[in-house]
């Protein structure tokens, strides 16, 4: 259960990596801001690609289960940050992406 736990928690900070370096970009090109957040965006994608090596899985079923996570912290973003009121469709899809993350990480190994 630890283990399930871990790789959790390692999957949310992968998911906000990815997601602060993607977010400040569209901040420089959509709104203006100043070019120097490229630099933390940067940053945060390399921090990314660092945390995706330590998922203990094959690259390919780490990304699946990475997937369902990413959707959830996506929408939590969204809420969040971006101040937009989530729907029933959202929450329910974020379930059923959780659900199909954690059957990946929950399997038994060989």
């Amino acid at each position: 259960m630890f283990d399930f736990f871990r790789q959790f928690v390692l999957f949310v900070l992968t998911a906000v990596a990815e997601i602060v370096g993607c977010y400040l970009p569209w901040l420089v090109l959509k709104q203006q801001k100043s070019a120097w957040l490229l630099l933390p965006a940067l940053m945060s994608l390399s921090v990314f690609a660092w945390l995706l090596t330590m998922h203990p899985t094959a690259a390919g079923r780490t990304y699946a289960a990475y997937g369902g996570i990413y959707i959830a912290v996506a929408l939590a973003w969204l809420r969040f940050v971006d101040g937009v009121r989530l729907t029933s469709w959202d929450i329910g899809g974020a379930c059923i992406a959780l659900l199909g993350m954690a059957i990946i990480v929950a399997q038994p190994q060989p």
